[in-house]
């Protein structure tokens, strides 16, 4: 699996956003999308399931927390971008939910970050946060059944970019740690 200062793969995917029209050959490069900004990716199962929504919907509702941060939230899983339109169209917050999601359908990007589940062959719930240079600078990777807290991400997030020692329940505005002289 890829982790913490492992540059993150170049590889193009095919994405869907919204829920206006049928998804028409769209694709996204993070590597090359959004430059200049911080991105969270996170990875679920499958759509049409039980805990992924709970994500997708939680992560949905501090997407502008994310944005005041300078990061780009995109979610993905390994279905087909007909099927996260067919999702989104079956259930209001999901429609609400208006950031990318990747359609790694073939797992080409799930392979190549090391996170899918060799018995069941769909993602881990993974959570990668990377950095404006496409350098992967957190990684948080969770079963199949235990679904992530958004709010942590974030607090992450805020950790990472003050670029200083921060200790253990640290949040946006605390202390950092300082090193006597």
């Amino acid at each position: 699996m890829l982790t913490i200062g492992d540059q993150f793969p170049s590889m193009t995917i095919p994405v869907q956003q919204g829920t206006a029209a049928l998804p028409a050959g769209e694709t996204l490069d993070l590597t090359t999308a959004y430059p200049g900004k911080w991105k969270v990716l996170f990875y679920w199962p499958k759509d049409f399931t039980f805990v992924c929504p709970t994500e997708i919907v939680g992560y949905s509702d501090i997407r502008g927390d994310f944005e005041d941060r300078d990061a780009v939230l995109i979610g993905a899983s390994t279905d087909t971008a007909h099927v996260h339109l067919a999702w989104r169209k079956s259930d209001a917050d999901l429609a609400a939910a208006d950031f990318p999601w990747l359609a790694d359908n073939g797992a080409k990007l799930a392979d190549a970050l090391g996170i899918v589940d060799k018995n069941e062959h769909v993602a881990f719930r993974a959570t990668f946060i990377i950095d404006p240079d496409n350098v992967i600078q957190a990684v948080q990777v969770n079963g199949l059944n235990v679904g992530r807290n958004p709010a942590e991400t974030l607090r992450v997030l805020d950790a990472l970019q003050t670029d200083e020692l921060c200790p253990c329940n640290w949040n946006k505005g605390d202390d950092v740690l300082q090193l006597a002289a």
